[in-house]
């Protein structure tokens, strides 16, 4: 074995957007991965793509850890998950506080938002949190 680097499981698909957008189920779910689809495409000016089998990314930046450990991540992303749409959004360094008390129902983790659906929440606040996370990551990772 030796010092192989282990492969990214997360990486650009060329799968169409469209057709894992139209496979969610239920159709709520469906709807609200659509909507997000347009929000994120609108803040960052990206298409959306498809990275590994469920995750919407916009833009990407290149990454190296001290560990030697390399590769590539979207900027910002979302995932219309069975329980839960995840937001993969920086928190840290952006003013995210003051927002995320104005969002409406959510839980957070490292770098990502979770969502029961789009009505619990205040998508302008969404779009702001969405916004300087896409600022940020520019200025940290610039291409």
């Amino acid at each position: 074995m030796g010092g192989m680097a282990k492969a990214n499981k997360t990486k650009p698909e060329p799968a169409s957007v469209d057709s894992f957008l139209e496979q969610i189920e239920p159709s709520t779910r469906r709807d609200d991965g659509i909507e997000l689809t347009k929000l994120f495409t609108k803040v960052t000016g990206q298409p959306a793509t498809l990275w590994g089998s469920s995750i919407l990314g916009f833009g990407s930046y290149h990454y190296r850890y001290e560990s030697g450990h390399s590769g590539s991540a979207p900027r910002v992303a979302f995932s219309p998950r069975k329980a839960k749409l995840v937001c993969y959004v920086k928190l840290e360094g952006v003013d995210s506080e003051a927002l995320l008390l104005r969002l409406g129902k959510h839980t957070k983790g490292k770098g990502c938002l979770y969502i029961n659906k789009l009505s619990d929440i205040d998508l302008q606040i969404l779009e702001d949190l969405i916004s300087a996370s896409w600022r940020y990551m520019a200025q940290t990772y610039p291409i």
